[in-house]
């Protein structure tokens, strides 16, 4: 994956995908039971592999920050709000305890928090949804790291306030130059948020390209599926397609294509594991059929 400053590049697949642990490596927070095995993750030409707890502790924070998909297990329930903005100030910039928490309610008021001042002497319990995710977002952006990457930012929130936090996203976005990392299984929030699209299934990416041409022309039979189950105005009235069986156990993985036992165009040739093939310019799927059409 490669995601370019000032950009929004969107990772899509259902729950499983693999969406989530990719979040996690890129920030050095994979569980312990979990390894890197082959490839790199690089932040600005440096290699972020082989660093030490501390060094990463450094990174996080300064160069790389993540909104959670759940902001009430994120937040610390025995500690103020202003407190958990304020710390990245403490740690990062040895700033005094007393000036931090005025940086956290400058924050904040930049994530359109009401009242930021009392709000930063609260705690998380007596927030709404919509505010934690705002205060989760206002400690991300704290110290205006270049990279943030969002995971599932407007899960279990209600239409309204999603619109809100998408919004704050993309102000933070044009404001600061920042590059987002969008992870979501939500087709509609990719195609009103997002770039640049990766469809991630099993732990490989099958298609990637710009919004547009994923939407207009999806490569992959595993991102039609997700289209042709996604609901639009025009399907309102029509029956949505479901995807027949389920995502594959990380342990036992098909061979060839990952999608293999779950479409409806495989032939022998899916066995073995397709490369990124072009559908058109800049726009590839991990699908032999691909060659078929293109010869």
């Amino acid at each position: 994956l490669e995601v370019w400053p000032g950009e929004i590049v969107g990772l899509i697949g259902e729950s499983g995908s693999g969406k989530t642990m990719t979040a996690l490596s890129v920030l050095g927070l994979l569980p312990r039971t979990a390894t890197i095995t082959t490839g790199d993750i690089r932040l600005s030409g440096t290699s972020l592999l082989g660093l030490s707890r501390a060094q990463l502790r450094a990174i996080r924070g300064q160069h790389i920050a993540m909104i959670p998909q759940n902001p009430m297990s994120a937040l610390n329930p025995v500690l103020r709000v202003g407190v958990q903005v304020g710390e990245p100030y403490v740690l990062h910039r040895q700033a005094t305890w007393r000036a931090a928490l005025q940086q956290a309610i400058r924050r904040l008021a930049d994530v359109h928090l009401p009242f930021p001042d009392e709000r930063a002497r609260e705690y998380p319990h007596q927030f709404s949804g919509g505010m934690q995710q705002r205060s989760m977002t206002a400690m991300a952006i704290a110290l205006e790291p270049p990279l943030l990457v969002a995971d599932e930012p407007t899960t279990a929130l209600d239409v309204t306030i999603q619109a809100q936090i998408l919004r704050l996203l993309r102000e933070i976005r044009d404001e600061h130059h920042t590059s987002i990392l969008f992870i979501t299984h939500d087709l509609a929030v990719v195609a009103e948020m997002c770039d640049w699209v990766y469809v991630m299934y099993a732990g490989r990416i099958l298609e990637q390209g710009s919004v547009e041409r994923i939407f207009a022309r999806p490569g992959h039979p595993y991102t039609q599926a997700l289209l042709r189950a996604t609901p639009t105005t025009e399907t309102a009235q029509a029956e949505l397609l479901s995807i027949p069986g389920s995502i594959p156990s990380p342990v036992d993985l098909p061979r060839g294509c990952r999608f293999v036992d779950r479409c409806q165009y495989r032939f022998d040739h899916c066995n073995e594991e397709p490369p990124l093939l072009a559908v058109e310019t800049d726009h590839t799927a991990r699908c032999w059929l691909l060659e078929t059409v293109h010869g």
